[in-house]
């Protein structure tokens, strides 16, 4: 029994993850071309019939351009909060309004989905009713937190639980102070509901980062007021200091904008889906 995932794009200009098993998968976020999302999927050998339902973070236009195609075109079910799909129906790049394809998901309240189970939850962010997604598949759990102004006690506990974490962090500080933005932007990215920065993110984690967490994806950087080299490097100067070194206690990696990931792959024994675990980069 095989995990599977793969970023397709994480950043200002798109976002979508695939996480799946060996016969099916789902989308968090569908930001990007659904011929993109096609041709991404069909380079690391999954098919795209294998895509069977998105789940939205939140409505702005770089977490759902594709999604009217997905979902009224290609059938494949749409979830998202009830708020959440008011704002994806309104947003302009909407062309293809949602319909047929809505589904519904509350935060804090399990959903599950074949073999996964799914829990949306309240994340801080100026969208209309954003969310990030803690999913349990074979034993193993995942959880996204791609947008996020601070990090709340709740957020936290969802990302306590998780052995493979998916988390923000968007800008450099001093970056985005010299950056060209205009001061309002400036002010809204840095702000308790816009964006985490690196050294925020690093503080998080030295914190709180769990010895079940094996893998850190660093997602949604900023192209103006960052780049991967520094964000992976201001996490691992944090927590080193306080012992936790990246390659060997745990697996660190920053996310491109616009690129895929490798594929990664978990092997889980069928029999003890908690234990055996063999993870594989292909």
């Amino acid at each position: 029994m095989k995990i599977q995932f793969i970023c397709l794009a994480s950043g200002s200009s798109g976002n979508c993850y695939y996480l799946g098993t060996e016969t099916y998968g789902i989308l968090i976020d569908a930001g990007i071309p659904a011929r993109k999302i096609k041709q991404d999927l069909k380079d690391v050998g999954i098919g795209f019939e294998k895509v069977m339902a998105v789940f939205v973070t939140h409505d702005h236009a770089d977490h759902i351009k594709s999604l009217g195609t997905l979902g009224e075109r290609c059938s494949i079910p749409i979830f998202a909060t009830r708020e959440t799909h008011i704002g994806i129906n309104r947003n302009y790049c909407t062309t293809q309004k949602l319909v047929s394809c809505m589904r519904y998901v509350e935060k804090d309240t399990p959903l599950h989905f074949r073999d996964f189970t799914i829990t949306p939850f309240e994340v801080p962010h100026d969208a209309t009713d954003t969310v990030g997604y803690c999913i349990q598949i074979y034993g193993k759990t995942f959880c996204f937190v791609t947008d996020i102004g601070h990090i709340t006690e709740s957020v936290s506990s969802y990302i306590d639980s998780a052995n493979y974490l998916i988390i923000e962090a968007n800008y450099d500080k001093e970056m985005l102070a010299s950056g060209p933005y205009p001061p309002y932007l400036k002010e809204r990215i840095a702000g308790p509901n816009g964006h985490l920065c690196n050294a925020e993110t690093a503080s998080f984690l030295a914190e709180h980062l769990s010895p079940r967490t094996s893998h850190v994806w660093l997602c949604h950087l900023s192209q103006e007021n960052n780049h991967p080299e520094l964000a992976y490097k201001t996490v691992e100067y944090v927590l080193r200091k306080v012992g936790i070194v990246a390659g060997v206690d745990f697996h660190l990696a920053a996310l491109k904008r616009t690129m895929p990931s490798e594929l990664f792959e978990i092997e889980v024994e069928p029999d003890n889906v908690n234990e055996g675990e063999k993870e594989i980069n292909s």
